[in-house]
């Protein structure tokens, strides 16, 4: 207006995220629209709008709940179902009348309970400090939540306390990477032994990736999957406590975007020697766990490397467990990153959800470890780009020149084509 010149920033985050209060200060207008979550990074605004974004909720107790003369609904605050009755609203069905009444009998006794209780308070001061450990554990035992409970069953590893995560990692001094999950810092155990810290953003509901990762994880132990040394649980403060991979995760790896990157380019053998790891670690979390977990979210970014090179899968907070006897698997929505995601889990009529979900996202990790690039760039007018896979398919079937950097004899184009051969089996090209 007024002749002045304007620009449209669009930044995807929480409103109430520091990073991006301070970086919409000086905005004249203020616009926010929710989009779907995989828009986060490298996204065109106008086309994250444009492609909407999934809802979900859970109404499974409805027909339960309208029986007994309530209303279905559910309560984003604490993320379950609801059933609203003309009382209060409960977690599955209404009260009988007569139950009502009886609640209602025994709310007002304990009311008077509860002020003598205060009169009595109030009246033996001496006893102050008891009375307020008394509140405290009171208190506390509130703040146990379900996910707390069902965390303590299902783990043995080490619960250490938020003052425990600062120490280790100096106050978070030195990060070593971020995501929507929230952020990743190195730090130490009291013995020395270098760990990597992930601490979660502020969780929503009741914290399922959270459980979802410490429950999967837990119960693994392989050499080619991340080992969880030691969570926190305290509050809203929650955080993960790996075994550090001093090389980073295998993205940094494979997508080479400058010549001064070429130095850490890998060797053939050692491509295939990753490759090979990963495949052991899925066949185990399918076939080796007593329970099979899936993780649908195999991606560069998810696999760590460690001094020599042996890969880990790592952030099980997509994956889902079940029993090995399940072959297909119920899904509310699909999971996974753009890009690796396999069809069957976002066009439910071409085939059930199971185990091999993760098999196609292996085989599409691979293809980008062969070709050294994204097979795809999303956000991205591919009006005039080439879908790598069926390239190198193409480059196969008429027995061409791969084209593939780094390959300087016959043995590095003989393991090249092996992975390729191997990844279209695993996408079905």
């Amino acid at each position: 207006e007024g002749g002045e010149s304007g620009v449209v920033l669009g930044i995807y985050g929480d409103g109430d995220d520091q990073e991006v209060i301070d970086a919409t200060k000086k905005c004249r207008t203020l616009v926010e629209a929710p989009v779907a979550a995989e828009w986060r990074v490298g996204a065109e605004i106008g086309e994250a709008l444009r492609s909407g974004f999934m809802l979900n909720w859970t109404a499974s107790d409805c027909s339960s709940c309208e029986g007994s003369g309530g209303k279905c609904g559910f309560d984003f605050r604490i993320y379950q179902f609801r059933c609203y009755c003309p009382d209060w609203p409960h977690a599955g069905s209404c009260a009988p009348a007569h139950y009502t009444s009886l609640v209602m009998k025994v709310a007002i006794a304990a009311s008077g309970v509860g002020i003598a209780i205060v009169i009595l308070i109030v009246y033996s001061i001496r006893k102050k400090s008891n009375i307020r450990k008394h509140m405290v554990w009171i208190t506390g035992k509130r703040e146990h939540s379900e996910a707390a409970q069902k965390i303590e069953g299902l783990i043995s590893s080490r619960r250490y306390t938020y003052k425990d995560i600062k120490r280790m990692t100096n106050s978070f001094q030195e990060k070593l990477g971020q995501g929507g999950y929230g952020y990743v810092y190195k730090g130490k155990l009291r013995d020395g032994q270098p760990v990597a810290v992930k601490l979660l953003k502020k969780l929503k509901g009741d914290g399922e990736e959270f459980i979802n990762e410490v429950a999967s994880i837990s119960r693994t132990s392989h050499v080619n999957v991340v080992s969880l040394l030691g969570f926190c649980f305290e509050g809203s403060k929650r955080a993960l406590v790996y075994e550090f991979m001093p090389n980073g995760s295998l993205e940094k790896f494979i997508f080479k975007s400058n010549t001064s990157e070429a130095s850490q380019q890998l060797s053939w053998e050692t491509l295939y020697n990753i490759s090979l790891g990963i495949a052991q670690g899925l066949e185990y979390l399918h076939r080796g766990c007593n329970a099979r977990i899936l993780h649908f979210d195999i991606k560069p970014h998810n696999i760590l490397l460690d001094r020599n090179y042996c890969p880990k899968i790592s952030d099980f907070g997509l994956a889902k467990i079940c029993p090995r006897e399940e072959s297909i698997v119920s899904m509310l929505g699909a999971r996974g990153t753009v890009g690796y995601i396999a069809p069957e889990l976002v066009i439910r009529n071409i085939g059930g959800v199971s185990h091999k979900s993760d098999v196609y996202s292996y085989g599409m990790m691979v293809m980008e470890m062969v070709g050294g690039r994204k097979n795809f760039e999303v956000g991205v007018d591919r009006t005039s780009e080439i879908y790598f896979p069926h390239w190198i398919h193409r480059r196969l079937e008429l027995q061409e020149e791969l084209g593939l950097r780094g390959i300087t004899n016959e043995e590095d184009e003989g393991i090249a084509k092996k992975m390729i051969i191997i990844s279209l089996w695993c996408i079905q090209i």
